[in-house]
C-alpha cells in the first residue's frame, strides 16, 4: 500500500485527489517539453526551431504549472498549517486557512477562466491553429485533456481543507498539535 505524508485528519480521498492533481498536469508538461526539443509533436515545418524568448516562455510555463500544482498538497500536508521555517518571515507562523482556501479557490476559478478562454478561442478561430497529423492530435488531446480535472481536485481539496481546519480550530480538532492555541492577529498570513 502506497504511504503518503499527509496529516493523519485528512480523508483518504483527499490524499489522493492532491497527489494526483501534479500527475495530470505532468503530460501537458512534457508535450510542451518535446516541443521545444523539436520532437515531432506538431506538423509544422515553417516553425522550424523555437526562438530563444518562445523556448524560456514554453518551458516556464511548464515549470510554473507544475509547481502551482505541488501546492495542492500542502492542503494535506503538515506545510499547509505552519509554514515550514526555512521561508524567510514565514517559517513557523500558522497557515491562515481562510487565505489558503481562498487562494485554492481562486486559483480553480482561474483555471476554470482559462479554459473556457481556450475553448471559446478555439471555435472562435482566434489563434494558429497547430498543424498535425491524427496521430499527433490524439497525443495532442492525450495529454491536455487531463487538465480539464485540476480544477475540478483543486476546489474537492480546498474545501476539505476548509472543512478540516474550520472544524479542528473550533472544536478542540488536532489544531493543538500544530499551532499552540490561536495565534494572535499579528501572525496570520
Amino acid at each position: 500500500m502506497m504511504r503518503t505524508k499527509a496529516l493523519p485528519d485528512v480523508p483518504r480521498w483527499a490524499v489522493l485527489a492532491a497527489h494526483a492533481v501534479p500527475l495530470i498536469t505532468l503530460p501537458s508538461g512534457l508535450w510542451r517539453l518535446a516541443l521545444v526539443a523539436g520532437l515531432p509533436v506538431t506538423q509544422d515545418a515553417e516553425l522550424g526551431a523555437l526562438g530563444v524568448g518562445e523556448t524560456v516562455y514554453v518551458v516556464s510555463l511548464s515549470v510554473v504549472s507544475e509547481l502551482l500544482a505541488l501546492l495542492t498538497l500542502g492542503l494535506v500536508r503538515s506545510w499547509g498549517e505552519v509554514f515550514p521555517l526555512w521561508l524567510p518571515f514565514l517559517g513557523g507562523r500558522r497557515v491562515n486557512p481562510a487565505a489558503a482556501t481562498g487562494a485554492a479557490l481562486a486559483g480553480a476559478a482561474g483555471l476554470c477562466a482559462l479554459a473556457a478562454w481556450g475553448v471559446y478561442a478555439s471555435y472562435a478561430d482566434l489563434g494558429p491553429g497547430i498543424p498535425a497529423t491524427a496521430a499527433q492530435n490524439a497525443l495532442l488531446i492525450a495529454c491536455y485533456a487531463p487538465l480539464a480535472a485540476w480544477p475540478v481536485l483543486l476546489v474537492a481539496v480546498a474545501v476539505a481543507y476548509h472543512r478540516r481546519r474550520r472544524h479542528g480550530e473550533g472544536h478542540g480538532g488536532r489544531a493543538g498539535q500544530y499551532g499552540a492555541g490561536r495565534p494572535t492577529a499579528s501572525s496570520w498570513v
